[in-house]
């Protein structure tokens, strides 16, 4: 489950049902979905056949027309010049959206006017972040996840920087007690 932290002022919210009002009112929306009986290293159309009832309830809801699954650990090549594209202040022209089944990363979501606020996603976490939304991203410790993407343009969508260096001034930390208490990614299980 999810973590969400503002740094600025030490708050941090755990419970679900919390996590989804908070975010609800920075127009972030979160969610949380089933982990299904499937290998976190199976085949991409494995995992998309496995969570297709939810994948097509979601693509009518949103207007997706592309999902793809994104399965990275820290051995992928190239995995740093990756997160170099997310890990700075951005936005896109299209809603990111995202559903964990392995692993665990850091949205940052900078709302304007408003504190910067820290989401630690995890398995089962679904979390989309609205076109024009200025955040980052990064992964924790382990440099692990899988995710399933849903995209409204069939190209992709491309990051947009805002050149504000405000990432400087947080830490990429993920400190949630699911990442410290079991970092593995076996057999479709949640962390």
């Amino acid at each position: 489950m999810a973590i969400v932290r503002i740094p600025d002022t030490k708050l941090r919210i755990e419970d679900a049902a919390r996590i989804q009002a908070f975010l609800g009112c920075i127009g972030i929306d979160y969610e949380q979905w089933d982990i299904k009986r499937v290998a976190s290293d199976a085949e991409s159309d494995a995992i998309l056949t496995a969570y297709q009832e939810e994948i097509e309830a979601t693509c009518r809801r949103g207007g997706y027309t592309k999902v793809d699954v994104i399965n990275v650990r820290e051995s992928t090549p190239g995995l740093a010049a990756m997160l170099e594209r997310f890990n700075r202040e951005h936005w896109h022209d299209e809603d990111e959206v995202r559903f964990i089944l392995c692993g665990r990363g850091i949205f940052h979501i900078h709302p304007p006017g408003k504190p910067v606020v820290a989401i630690e996603v995890g398995p089962g976490d679904w979390l989309r972040v609205p076109r024009g939304t200025q955040h980052w991203f990064d992964l924790c410790a382990d440099r692990r996840i899988v995710a399933i993407r849903f995209f409204q343009d069939p190209a992709g969508w491309t990051p947009h920087y805002t050149e504000s260096q405000t990432e400087r001034r947080y830490e990429p930390v993920c400190l949630g007690p699911a990442y410290l208490t079991d970092r593995s990614c076996g057999g479709g299980r949640p962390n």
